[in-house]
């Protein structure tokens, strides 16, 4: 699968922002703001911050108001990572091929590491320097990360996924699950994008949130086809943690082959819900495109 169309662009702008508002805290205490950087600068795709840069510049928005929204939903996914590396959740100890955070540092200062960079985001969304037609959207544009990674997104689906181990859970249950846990930040990187831009109308964005929700599942169910087909090197951490942790997947309870093609169906759905924009939604194709094709 080749590059995504200015995904090395996007990185590098999101990454130099989340640096440069590291670089602006105070060090209170050193070895906790390195854990945070750690945690936040060691790698990743930048997934969420690359939809939020190709849906917001699809729309007509401007890269500057996306950036506060990028790095915001990178926080969050970072602080993510380092919770559900605990031995408390999945107790690995490989993230993006290094040590977990908690390896490298340890339980506690992981803990804090994700608390604080959970508590970067809101700052960030708090404090940015949005276009003028923009700050009424602010609280809006809080009210939506909330709904993403708190009890009613993100940090619930976990909870589901946590009870749901050493369990068979039926295919409604586990779509559920996954729309929670992985597809509320997809979700909330198109439409806190899609809300920087003043032409949207009520209709387009509901098309735009069918895309991203279905996008969303379709990232999950590659995800675990992926923890089954890869290895420990294309991954970056255990291939087969989904398995030996006993959890339902999508292969579990479909086959892989089952698994294949139900992302199949859900991508030509997202490319038939983008169909009936009026905007070049090309960068949006392709990215549901890589997302059932990647191998990592």
């Amino acid at each position: 699968m080749g590059q995504l169309p200015q995904l090395d662009e996007y990185q590098q702008r999101v990454n130099q922002f989340l640096t440069n508002k590291l670089d602006q805290l105070a060090c209170n205490d050193e070895r906790l703001l390195e854990a945070m950087r750690y945690g936040l600068l060691i790698g990743g795709k930048r997934m969420r911050p690359y939809l939020a840069y190709i849906t917001g510049t699809s729309v007509g928005a401007k890269l500057e108001d996306i950036d506060g929204i990028a790095a915001a939903l990178e926080c969050i996914h970072a602080y993510s990572l380092l919770h559900d590396d605990l031995p408390a959740m999945d107790d690995d100890d490989l993230r993006r091929g290094k040590p977990t955070c908690h390896k490298a540092f340890d339980e506690a200062t992981a803990i804090l590491a994700g608390d604080s960079l959970q508590t970067l985001a809101f700052d960030i969304l708090s404090n940015h320097h949005f276009s003028e037609h923009l700050q009424s959207k602010r609280i809006g544009f809080v009210q939506q990360l909330v709904n993403a990674s708190g009890y009613q997104g993100m940090c619930g689906g976990q909870a589901l996924d946590l009870a749901a181990t050493d369990h068979s859970i039926p295919l409604d249950a586990l779509q559920h699950l996954h729309s929670l846990k992985t597809g509320a930040l997809i979700e909330a990187s198109v439409l806190m994008a899609a809300d920087c831009s003043s032409t949207v109308s009520v209709e387009e964005k509901a098309q735009l949130k069918t895309f991203a929700q279905l996008v969303g599942l379709a990232y999950q169910v590659r995800d675990d086809i992926i923890d089954i087909t890869s290895s420990e090197e294309e991954l970056g951490k255990p291939a087969g943690s989904d398995l030996a942790a006993n959890k339902s997947t999508y292969p579990a309870l479909l086959g892989l082959e089952g698994a294949q093609q139900k992302a199949d169906d859900l991508y030509q759905q997202a490319l038939q819900a983008l169909s009936t924009l009026p905007y070049n939604t090309q960068c949006l194709a392709d990215f549901a495109t890589f997302i059932v094709k990647r191998t990592s």
